[in-house]
């Protein structure tokens, strides 16, 4: 099996993070969310690399994460997500009042639902889908465990938790998401978040302070 590849973009007004994953001498890549104005970036990297974007991983529905899904998926391009997520998918704009002003909120249609217990396949690797709610309804979690990582969305960060107070948001939720599923994962699993640095599952049983184990 090739080596993957996983390339982390800081993009859009609040730096979120989106990560390309494509293997060397691969030809198809992934893309884990999508900021405002991902394709900039993302473009430029695919042509590069000679690649070809397959498939686009959203973690959850908030703006920040998923209006530049539009202009990234055109034929040939899955987009996936979960359901609970459908109406901020379809209707962004209903995020407006906790967005950035003069944004462009495209809608993106969802070809493929996801949710707890799923499994894709990714160039022979296996991605368990994790439903982790509270930050939003429809926050999930993909988790590769042969390659030791987990793309946790807006869940978790280093030394902090996703905001709760948010429509949709349940910090009681948030809590159990965090304990009943990512400090369960193999604690040398890294978990690559939605903001801010890389950390580890056994970073943050020890550390976090929001959410003891």
């Amino acid at each position: 099996m090739k080596s993957l590849v996983v390339r982390k973009m800081e993009l859009g007004p609040i730096g979120t993070n989106a990560y390309l994953l494509w293997e060397e001498e691969g030809r198809e890549a992934v893309l884990v969310d999508a900021p405002p104005g991902c394709a900039e970036a993302v473009e430029p990297l695919l042509d590069s690399h000679g690649l070809v974007l397959r498939e686009i991983w959203l973690t959850h529905g908030h703006w920040d994460h998923m209006i530049g899904a539009a202009d990234l998926a055109g034929e040939g391009v899955e987009v996936l997500g979960h359901r609970e997520d459908r109406i901020l998918f379809e209707q962004p704009a209903v995020m407006a009042n906790f967005a950035m002003p003069g944004l462009d909120f495209k809608p993106i249609g969802i070809s493929r639902w996801i949710e707890e217990g799923d499994e894709l396949e990714l160039w022979g690797r296996r991605v368990a889908i994790l439903h982790c709610p509270g930050h939003c309804p429809g926050n999930v979690v993909f988790w590769m465990e042969e390659e030791r990582i987990c793309f946790v969305g807006d869940v978790i960060f280093a030394g902090s938790v996703g905001r709760a107070d948010l429509p949709g948001g349940d910090f009681s939720l948030l809590e159990r998401s965090i304990r009943e599923k990512i400090y369960n994962l193999p604690s040398e699993t890294a978990l690559l978040p939605g903001h801010g640095p890389e950390t580890s599952v056994s970073a943050e049983l020890r550390n976090n302070p929001f959410v003891r184990p």
